[in-house]
């Protein structure tokens, strides 16, 4: 008789991913067969906008059912048959192993001993430890697809192709902390790392966008390298791709070779059990393999395993020592996907380092406990070190991020379940200040396009709520009143290293908190500081005009001055003062920009000046002198009816922002009573 052998799809459990892929798609289409009216920007905006809000609402739907973890993509039951040449039933197998075989899909047949996983194994799996991830990931999708509006109201970017990358970069962030195998858990990775590469550099004629491309195209390739050689060592050394059957083989590794059955001699044969059929003669290891011989020790090969898989996802969380390409790919991206990679990808990274570290591999802590504290003291110390040195707004927020990275891993170095909600609770609380903080500087580099931290001088009288949004979110990232977000995340994640035993790195931790004050707060001082052209008593730029330093303005008048005849008439050819603005003199007949066509000097003459041999040509008609580009036009922002086009969507995103950060200030119970059940992780 033939069974079937195909899976049930539960398509509740993959509603989430499922509705952002038919979402990316549907922009494909819209982009491909819409005319190219302005009234397209909107539309795909607001599509893709639609699909996450749509995704998210199914996410709160599946948190509102109450009961068991949803589970889909499950092996078979016709697929849990014995392995060939494997006794079905060993009575002399010993305490604690399995006593029917598994196939490499990881599924028992009859009876498992002790401690044995019976239900089958699944690759998707909705629980708490899911669901807090998905609704993290959609929340900052929905503040991520504003700030995107905002940066294609320019029009420089090609809207279809940014959307679908961002909705397809969100599928994998949903689909990642689901997985439960292997398989699918590297390819809901991959679907988060590869899209950035394209939208970091949709960005024509910028190169320093190409450049922050290909740099994170390369840093991604050795991850993903790295990690799938640790990955393939894992399957190779206990034979399934399912977490749980993956960490039952590694808790049974060390028992199973060395115990011989009752009455059975070391190097005999296995008994074969009544009604099994064509048994070979072997010992059976941990894998439930046949051997000739005794089954090697696959310890060191686990080691070996562990390191790479961490070192992997370290690349992927901008860890040290493998963060060196954050501080370059966040300033060269543009702001709305530096923001996506400070904390949806670093959210898809750090679910998949959980699954992997906690689900799969807890019976090796040993090993990877004390790693990962270490790094994590790294990574807090020179994240904080490096943001020191940073004038430029966005390089101060990645290194910012790096430095963030390390307090979220800290927990991990204590490996117990509690310590893991910390974690979690502290990647949730750090998601809501980083984003807004992005949105503000969102905001503000479309008026100045070198976003430094000067600029930021005097916002909060230039713009009193951008200006004070900013401030409240330096100060939750720092953990000061009235930021008190930033404090409960510090405290709830210093309270598990104290209690778990590692004392020295709470004092690293203590220590680098410190260090974080002093840029977040010269950073609030110089938003609340007056800027010089305001306290003499002059008139603030106007929306379309650049606000120029005094010694820079000095220099240009002075290069203009020198250009100057005695009269006061502008030499053909001089500069105007404003190539910095980026707008190009019109091209004339004669091929060269900004000269008149008057031929080449007679012999003898001193060019620039007037042939008094020849007869005196007309005048021509006076060009209109080209408009001043203003500062949108300089950053990509394009002309002001993009600007007040575009300021809208990213308003929203800091009211947002500025929302959830004060409500988590409010009542961070909210999010801590929701943790308890999360690491469980489908055990």
């Amino acid at each position: 008789m033939i069974q079937s052998v195909v899976q049930s799809i539960d398509y509740f459990a993959v509603a989430p991913p499922l509705v952002l892929a038919l979402a990316a798609g549907l922009v494909l289409l819209l982009d491909a067969f819409l005319p190219r009216r302005p009234y397209v920007r909107p539309v795909l905006g607001a599509v893709t906008l639609t699909g996450v809000l749509v995704a998210l609402g199914f996410v709160i739907a599946q948190a509102s059912c109450s009961g068991e973890a949803i589970r889909t993509f499950c092996v078979p039951e016709s697929l849990t048959v014995p392995t060939r040449g494997i006794p079905a039933v060993s009575p002399a197998a010993p305490p604690g192993v399995e006593q029917v075989t598994q196939t490499l899909t990881g599924t028992s047949a009859v009876a498992p001993g002790p401690g044995a996983v019976s239900a089958p194994s699944c690759s998707f799996v909705v629980d708490d430890f899911t669901l807090i991830f998905a609704g993290l990931v959609l929340a900052a999708g929905v503040v991520v697809v504003l700030l995107s509006m905002t940066l294609l109201a320019s029009g420089e970017i090609p809207v279809g192709e940014w959307h679908f990358l961002l909705l397809c970069t969100l599928t994998g962030a949903v689909a990642l902390p689901a997985s439960r195998d292997l398989i699918m858990l590297v390819v809901a990775l991959e679907l988060v790392s590869l899209p950035v590469f394209a939208l970091t550099g949709l960005r024509r004629h910028d190169g320093r966008a190409s450049e922050a491309a290909v740099k994170l195209f390369l840093v991604s390739v050795v991850s993903t390298a790295v990690t799938l050689f640790g990955i393939s060592l894992l399957y190779g050394a206990t034979g399934t791709v399912h977490l749980d059957r993956l960490a039952q083989v590694l808790r049974e590794r060390a028992a199973v070779p060395a115990a011989p059955g009752p009455g059975q001699a070391a190097g005999t044969a296995l008994p074969q059990a009544a009604g099994a059929a064509d048994v070979t003669e072997g010992y059976v290891s941990s894998l439930h393999i046949v051997y000739d011989s005794p089954p090697p020790d696959l310890s060191s090969v686990v080691t070996v395993a562990v390191v790479l898989v961490l070192a992997g996802f370290a690349f992927k969380v901008a860890a040290v020592p493998f963060h060196a390409w954050a501080g370059d790919v966040y300033q060269g991206a543009p702001v709305p996907v530096a923001a996506l990679l400070s904390v949806i990808s670093k959210a898809a990274g750090f679910a998949g380092l959980i699954l992997i570290l906690v689900t799969a591999l807890g019976s090796e802590s040993g090993t990877w406990v004390p790693l990962v504290a270490i790094i994590a003291a790294l990574t807090m110390t020179v994240g904080n070190l490096l943001a020191l040195r940073q004038r430029h707004a966005v390089r101060l927020l990645a290194w910012s991020s790096v430095a963030q990275s390390g307090y979220i891993l800290a927990p991990l170095g204590v490996r117990d379940d509690e310590a893991t909600s910390a974690s979690i609770a502290y990647l949730v609380f750090y998601a809501a200040m980083n984003l807004g903080a992005f949105a503000v500087v969102m905001l503000v580099s479309r008026r100045a396009a070198r976003n430094e931290l000067d600029d930021y001088r005097g916002l909060a009288f230039r713009n009193p709520a951008a200006g004070l949004a900013l401030v409240f979110f330096l100060l939750c990232l720092a953990g000061l009143p009235p930021g008190l977000v930033g404090l409960f995340a510090k405290i709830v994640v210093f309270r598990e290293l104290v209690v778990g035993g590692v004392g020295w790195l709470a004092v690293v931790m203590a220590v680098n908190t410190v260090i974080g004050l002093y840029y977040y707060v010269a950073w609030a001082v110089r938003i609340l500081t007056p800027a010089p052209g305001r306290a003499a008593g002059k008139a603030p730029p106007g929306p379309d005009r650049r606000e120029v330093p005094e010694d820079d303005a000095a220099r240009a008048v002075s290069a203009v001055s020198s250009e100057r005849g005695i009269t006061g008439h502008a030499v053909p050819g001089a500069s105007s003062g404003h190539e910095d603005v980026g707008r190009a003199a019109p091209e004339t007949s004669s091929g060269r920009e900004g000269v008149p066509d008057q031929g080449r000097p007679a012999p003898g003459q001193v060019p620039g000046t007037p042939d008094i041999t020849a007869p005196a040509a007309p005048a021509a008609p006076t060009a209109p002198a080209a408009p001043v580009a203003s500062v949108e036009d300089a950053d990509g922002g394009g002309s002001r009816t993009g600007w007040r086009a575009g300021w809208m969507p990213v308003a929203v995103a800091i009211g947002v922002t500025a929302f959830v950060a004060l409500l988590f200030s409010v009542a961070p119970q909210v999010v801590l009573d929701f943790l308890p059940g999360v690491v469980g992780i489908g055990r």
